[in-house]
């Protein structure tokens, strides 16, 4: 198929719904992956991403690439791949990108990388790259035709001196060359908008795509929020809590939180959904078939008020 950039994709009128994959470790997990695949690939998603682990190892990165590429050539989805800094010199990413390049992917999430397991800082490789910026600049460089794609924390960078120090280092990723951005797991909407509007405050004009992860079980949502610093919010944990640990009541309520969640993020603007599924399609599939059949979108106050749809960042 042929490739479409997915700064492009955001352009057009409708959302843009998204889903994050991780290459599996198992052949029972790789089963799995395709599964989820192929059962939301008939939901008409705008593009699905593919991350790699933490190491950042060779095997790593071909994982990803074969993976992004089977899911764009088998199953006719836009596909973008995940880099990071880690573990590697600025000529060994280079050479990753040319090879992204060479496999006809141009859509790149440009990412500085998590510290290593059991460490709280970043190390730059001897000869590599320091920060996603640089990633960025790197990849605008040398590729131009290429897409690049952005991190964003609404509740701030865990690493970040302040908000204010936190949306200044998110701009030199966009004046790098990230031309959209997609941000981290939240589940409190307000933390959304108050990002958006202080990042538009900011001079950061990109689309700014909210990522959502749908509620399976209280223990898997406690776990997913200590790994990336995302807060649950007090009425949420309340409502969990109440459910007594019944699994499937968990699932029940995760799926409708999640549809009104999303449903109130497009009805005001949002461009768009990026559904971090964990490889698995029941919920993702309950909550976009909703809100494919709801179109919340639709009652955005767009065309006639521009200006706010213009603050999320879908195109008017």
């Amino acid at each position: 198929m042929a490739c479409v950039r997915i700064d492009e994709i955001l352009k057009r009128a409708e959302p843009s719904f998204s889903v994050e994959f991780f290459p599996p470790k198992t052949e029972e997990g790789r089963t799995q992956l395709f599964e989820t695949v192929e059962v939301l690939s008939k939901l008409d998603p705008a593009f699905f991403s593919v991350t790699y682990g933490a190491g950042g190892s060779t095997a790593d990165r071909q994982t990803t690439l074969e993976i992004t590429c089977a899911i764009r050539d088998e199953h006719g989805v836009e596909a973008m791949a995940h880099l990071n800094c880690v573990g590697e010199t600025a000529e060994g990413l280079r050479s990753v990108v040319d090879g992204i390049a060479e496999a006809g992917i141009e859509n790149i999430l440009a990412l500085r990388g998590d510290p290593p397991r059991g460490s709280t800082d970043f190390v730059q490789p001897d000869g590599g790259l320091g920060s996603a910026a640089e990633l960025a600049a790197m990849i605008a460089g040398t590729h131009p035709e290429m897409a690049i794609g952005g991190a964003c924390f609404p509740e701030v960078h865990p690493e970040a001196a302040s908000p204010e120090d936190d949306l200044a280092y998110l701009k030199t990723k966009v004046d790098a060359g990230a031309s959209f951005l997609v941000t981290q797991l939240f589940f409190d909407n307000r933390a959304y908008f108050r990002f958006v509007e202080a990042a538009r405050s900011a001079g950061i004009d990109v689309p700014i795509i909210p990522g959502v992860i749908p509620i399976v079980s209280y223990d898997q949502v406690k776990r997913t929020c200590a790994l990336c610093d995302a807060s649950i919010p007090e009425g949420l944990a309340a409502s969990l809590e109440d459910l007594g640990g019944d699994e499937r009541a968990e699932y029940e309520f995760g799926i409708s939180y999640g549809a009104a969640q999303c449903a109130g993020l497009l009805a005001a603007g949002a461009p768009g959904i990026h559904f971090y599924a964990l490889n698995r399609w029941p919920a993702t599939r309950a909550i976009l078939g909703a809100l494919r059949a709801e179109r919340p979108w639709e009652r955005a106050p767009w065309p006639d008020e521009p200006a706010a749809t213009g603050a999320m960042g879908r195109a008017t």
